[in-house]
């Protein structure tokens, strides 16, 4: 671990990565970089270039990837990855992980997240506000579990995919990548296709 850190994206989402890394208390300064010109500094912390401009500071910073879209930030990280980079694992001093928890680089968990026993959590998750994973989940690469999404033990989700703010998933089921659930959805059954599924419980809509 380098003593600096480097977080890509300085808009919300990126906001709170920085508020968890200042409160991990790991890095002597952090920055930001982000393609809004008109923005200098968030969270009191400076600008100091695009997102372009990684490559300019691989050496001497650790580089965490704060942007919300699943694909997109999938794109950035493993283009870091094949640059060398040094990607984190960022997680809040609230949050609770239970005994063989795996965390993967370029995950962040935030405040109130709670993750019991034997659950995996893939490289370049967002595992949001107040959200809670049972025993033995396995949470594959760059999916996003929203605030106060609930998920009982044994479940899969597959790549990419979005749970939305509030949903609940029971347990035994697995969920394929490129799935998106509505806020507040209820999910009961394995689902085997990519799309855009809501309700209660939860069906495909697009």
């Amino acid at each position: 671990m380098k003593n600096k850190l480097l977080i890509i994206g300085a808009s919300g989402h990126g906001k709170v990565v920085a508020d968890i890394a200042l409160k991990m208390n790991k890095w002597q300064s952090i920055a930001f970089l982000d393609d809004d010109e008109n923005v200098k500094s968030s969270m009191g912390l400076e600008i100091v270039g695009k997102s372009n401009e990684t490559i300019k500071y691989i050496n001497d910073y650790d580089i965490f990837v704060a942007i919300g879209n699943n694909e997109t930030r999938k794109k950035v990280q493993e283009r870091l990855e094949e640059e060398g980079a040094k990607i984190p694992t960022l997680i809040h001093p609230n949050a609770v992980l239970g005994e063989k928890v795996e965390v993967a680089s370029g995950t962040v968990v935030m405040a109130g997240v709670v993750i019991n026993c034997c659950t995996k959590i893939e490289k370049g998750c967002i595992i949001n506000t107040g959200s809670t994973l049972d025993h033995d989940n396995i949470i594959e690469e760059f999916v996003h579990i929203s605030p106060g999404a609930h998920l009982a033990g044994t479940v899969r989700v597959g790549k990419k995919s979005w749970l939305g703010i509030g949903s609940v998933i029971s347990n035994n089921v697995d969920i394929a990548s490129s799935c998106m659930f509505g806020a507040g959805a209820v999910v009961i059954r394995d689902i085997n296709d990519s799309g855009t599924y809501t309700g209660i419980p939860a069906e495909k809509v697009d």
